[in-house]
């Protein structure tokens, strides 16, 4: 269900506006559009109103009943007894609740809290390890290598090796 309501969609949208354009005229047109939006708005409006007032009603009718519930339970009027045998296991309940302790119970503390790391008996003094003989510094590599050049190469601007080619010259 699309469009405005029940059974108008968006065929029938284009239908209705084709027609007012017909008939009322592309110049009026604006116009009539601003109207029919504006009493839209009202109606809108009313029906909001009307249906914030009914759930009013509706909420003041509940809290009307609420209160007469309330005051029929503290007058006592619509409590209906329960009988001897509930009486009893109020009043056993009630004596239990109101005599004294003969001992105080006390519950078992537990040794420890659980959340705590447990107690480690003291060390006795255990000799400390040897400590470790250190092995025999190695050389270190050299930062930057040279290499020679083999005969015959020459060095490139950029530090490569390049073969060079004996020329014969003629004397």
């Amino acid at each position: 269900m699309g469009g405005l309501g029940p059974g108008i969609g968006g065929f029938e949208i284009l239908v209705i506006g084709i027609v007012a354009l017909l008939v009322v005229g592309p110049k009026d047109l604006p116009l009539l559009m601003r109207k029919i939006g504006r009493v839209m708005a009202r109606a809108r409006a009313m029906a909001n109103e009307f249906r914030s007032s009914f759930d009013e009603m509706a909420r003041q009718s509940e809290l009307d009943e609420l209160r007469k519930e309330v005051e029929a339970l503290r007058t006592g009027q619509g409590m209906v007894p329960l009988g001897a045998e509930a009486d009893a296991a109020f009043r056993d309940i009630r004596d239990d609740l109101n005599r004294p302790l003969d001992a105080p119970v006390m519950l078992a503390a537990p040794d420890e809290w659980p959340d705590a790391a447990p107690v480690m008996p003291p060390l006795e003094a255990v000799p400390a390890p040897a400590p470790k003989p250190k092995a025999a510094a190695k050389p270190r590599k050299a930062a930057a290598r040279t290499k020679t050049a083999p005969a015959g190469s020459i060095k490139t601007a950029s530090g490569k090796s390049r073969a060079v080619r004996a020329k014969k010259v003629d004397l």
